[in-house]
């Protein structure tokens, strides 16, 4: 026995004196190691991988939040370091630098010459008065009724918005003013611009599903494709020179020729948006598809589940949480071969059907080979890449995901506590900036980590009130790192329930560490990372958590008793019965059986090991008796530890005597007989004549076989000649003992 499991034993041994409750000797431990396992949890600051890591998550920063009459945040553009902001409902362009937020469209003017149309507009009996409508003007509010889907920057590094209403166009930014360069006739919408290396600016419109090419320089448009699709919304130029479109309505990828507007389908996507298209450096482009109806879906698909084992990595390892001279390596004893592990919560939980609609992140290669490398029940607003990692926003729980798809790796790497969904995504060097929605903000995540954050368990369930044991990590700690454990219990499936024990105060996890939680069904643990300078982060990468429940008697739920008719098997019975153990012990059994009326049990077996026993009841007399099934759980137990329960049969009838007959004559060619049985009904009685091979059955004089005492009447035919003649008699009872009787008679 290992000296820390020696410990463990000797607490548990005297928790059993203390409490005085009977414990039993074996353990479980509960091991997380799981993405499946640990995304059940709460993270604050940490980041959950699709590996089952934990780790520290980016450092965050709110930059603004301050934007007046703004919804949504759905455009991020950078230009030197000043960073733009598209906006809605109101179509405002705000951007933020050293620490300030300015509106820089529309400007004063504007919004004047719109505040006065939006009032004529309340007092027009036509305007819309819809509260559901988003057009709908109400009478005191101001709403300029324009969108800023999109944005980018020129190779001038001039900023370049779509503004999206009725008067849909596309402007560019140059010192304090702006410019139309393009303003589509039969378009209401602009919802994707991309830049090609020669500065040619390509616009996806809507809702007639057309591109456009604009001259940076001359402002001369070109249509590039009509689409049969209600909307474009996303739009890529690889590095062949192609367009890449996604479409809203069929979820179309497109391939177009620029020169001649020929296009191809690439990929038709079961969801009916694709919101983002973005490349790699190896010319793979990636694809979100996704559709409003999976907000619907019921339940939460988070990771897919990980293949066993993963790739080989071909990335440089990160320095920031790995340093293998100075990194304390924490790991966990093997206890898969004798505690009884669980791989999870003990008590064995519905999982979530996988819903039939979700969002997905398709990756298609140069040769047009497609696979799904990112799968989610939200709905998948934006898409960027840095690095080797795509970063996705989602709703409608403001959750930003990153995945590897060489390294088949998924994190969830922040989540919004106040916002509803994250809108855009815009990569700039070491940093993300985030724009969300419900309500609009504009966040940063640098590269450094957190100084601190915290995972915090679901619920452990050990199924009855337990002793908490010692919790175990398989981690690293950087130098400069650490990590704190917390724990706490209850008895109650809601971990928001007041009567939960307090947090225990936290400890320096170096070794495993005894839980000091009281005796509950449920536990909960909280890990806390930390590191004052944020440039590494533990890594964990297992938990494991022993207890031990008090020992419960095992429950006998039923006892079946039936009379084996096989041949050879007269008399013996099988007494079947179903015992169940909280604890998971291994039962054994004693049989006992007593005469009805006895005080006094007789054993037959102990220590049986089956759930069936084959009773020969001919060592007994005839008589009502009753089986008694004691159960014990002594093998998982010790001598003081050890329960018993029992449960005793119906009573049975042992009878292995036939029925006794008496018979005489009435006359000359009438027979009477009396049949009569001590224990069992009469069931059946046939007769013979003179040996014959043809037995006549009989039916009592009553006219119903139901009793252990029945008569017959035999008429004997005239076909029966004068002279001594036999009458035989064959008996049945119930309990299948049969009697054979003759008797002499003469006409």
């Amino acid at each position: 026995m290992k000296p820390g499991f020696f410990r463990l034993f000797v607490l548990l041994i005297s928790l059993l004196f203390i409490q005085n409750i009977s414990l039993a000797v074996n353990s479980q431990i509960i091991r997380q190691s799981s993405s499946e396992d640990l995304i059940k949890g709460t993270t604050e600051n940490v980041i959950v991988s699709s590996h089952g890591t934990i780790t520290l998550g980016r450092v965050c920063e709110q930059l603004a939040s301050d934007f007046k009459d703004v919804w949504s945040v759905n455009c991020i553009a950078l230009s030197g370091s000043t960073v733009f902001v598209g906006t809605s409902p109101n179509g405002g362009i705000y951007k933020y630098s050293l620490g300030e937020v300015t509106k820089l469209y529309p400007n004063d003017k504007v919004a004047q010459d719109s505040l006065t149309q939006s009032k004529s507009d309340v007092n027009d009996p036509n305007a819309s008065k819809d509260s559901n409508d988003p057009n709908a003007v109400k009478q005191g509010q101001y709403l300029q009724n324009e969108h800023i889907f999109a944005m980018a920057t020129d190779i001038s590094d001039r900023l370049l918005a779509g503004i999206s209403g009725e008067n849909c166009r596309l402007i560019r930014f140059e010192a304090d003013s702006t410019e139309t360069i393009f303003e589509p006739a039969d378009a209401n919408y602009i919802f994707a611009i991309a830049v090609a290396k020669n500065g040619d600016i390509y616009v996806g419109t809507g809702p007639e599903g057309k591109i456009y090419s604009v001259d940076s320089a001359s402002k001369k448009e070109k249509l590039i494709y009509d689409s049969i699709d209600k909307n474009i919304l996303s739009l890529a130029i690889g590095s062949d020179g192609y367009i890449y479109a996604g479409s809203d309505g069929r979820g179309v990828v497109y391939k177009i020729e620029p020169a001649s507007g020929k296009a191809t389908v690439l990929y038709d996507c079961d969801q009916p948006e694709v919101t983002s298209l973005v490349f790699d450096e190896n010319g793979n482009l990636y694809a979100t598809a996704t559709s409003a109806q999976v907000v619907s879906e019921q339940g939460q698909f988070a990771f897919k589940k990980a293949a066993p084992g993963k790739p080989e990595s071909k990335k440089e390892p990160d320095k920031r949480t790995s340093d293998n001279i100075k990194t304390l390596k924490l790991e966990i004893a093997n206890t898969k071969a004798q505690l009884g592990v669980q791989p999870g919560n003990q008590q064995a939980q519905g999982k979530p059907s996988k819903p039939e609609q979700t969002s997905q992140v398709y990756k298609i290669n140069k040769d047009g080979f497609v696979t799904s490398v990112f799968e989610e029940t939200s709905v998948l607003f934006c898409m960027a890449k840095q690095g080797q990692e795509f970063i996705i926003g989602t709703g409608n729980e403001g959750k930003l995901y990153t995945i590897d798809a060489e390294e088949e790796d998924e994190k969830m790497v922040y989540e919004d506590k106040t916002a509803s969904q994250i809108t855009a995504v815009y990569v700039f060097g070491d940093d993300v900036y985030i724009g969300t929605a419900n309500p609009a903000k504009l966040v940063k995540l640098g590269k450094g980590f957190a100084l601190e954050g915290s995972y915090s368990s679901d619920l452990i369930d050990a199924g009855q009130p337990s002793v908490w044991g010692k919790l175990q990590i398989d981690a690293d700690v950087p130098e400069g790192c650490e990590i704190l454990l917390s724990a706490r219990s209850g008895n109650v499936k809601d971990i928001n329930d007041p009567a939960f024990s307090e947090w225990t105060q936290g400890v320096k996890v170096t070794e495993p560490v005894q839980l000091t939680c009281p005796l509950g069904r449920f536990c909960q643990y909280k890990l806390m990372l930390k590191n004052p300078k944020g440039d590494k982060s533990p890594v964990i990468r297992e938990v494991a958590v022993a207890n031990t429940v008090p020992n419960l008697a095992p429950k006998i739920e039923s006892i079946e008793t039936v009379r084996d008719n096989a041949p050879g098997k007269e008399g013996f019975f099988n007494v079947g019965y179903k015992a169940t153990d909280g604890n998971s012990d291994k039962l054994i059994y004693k049989i006992e059986f007593r005469q009805v009326g006895w005080q006094r049990w007789i054993e037959i077996k102990d220590k049986h090991e089956g759930d069936i026993y084959s009773w020969d009841s001919k060592t007994v007399e005839d008589g009502r008796y009753e089986i008694r099934i004691t159960a014990s759980d002594e093998c998982d137990n010790t001598t003081t530890t050890k329960l018993t329960a029992s449960r005793i049969s119906d009573a049975i009838i042992v009878d292995n005597t036939a029925a006794v007959v008496q018979g005489t004559f009435a006359g000359q060619r009438i027979f009477k007989a009396k049949v009569t049985d001590k224990l069992s009904v009469i069931s059946r009685v046939e007769y013979t004549i003179d040996s014959s091979d043809k037995w006549v059955s009989l039916v009592p004089e009553d006219g119903v076989y139901d009793t252990t005492v029945e008569e017959f009447k035999i008429l004997i035919g005239e076909d029966i000649k004068a002279g001594e003649h036999v009458i035989s008699l064959k008996v049945i009872d119930a309990g299948g003992n049969i009697r054979y009787m003759n008797f002499k008679f003469e006409i």
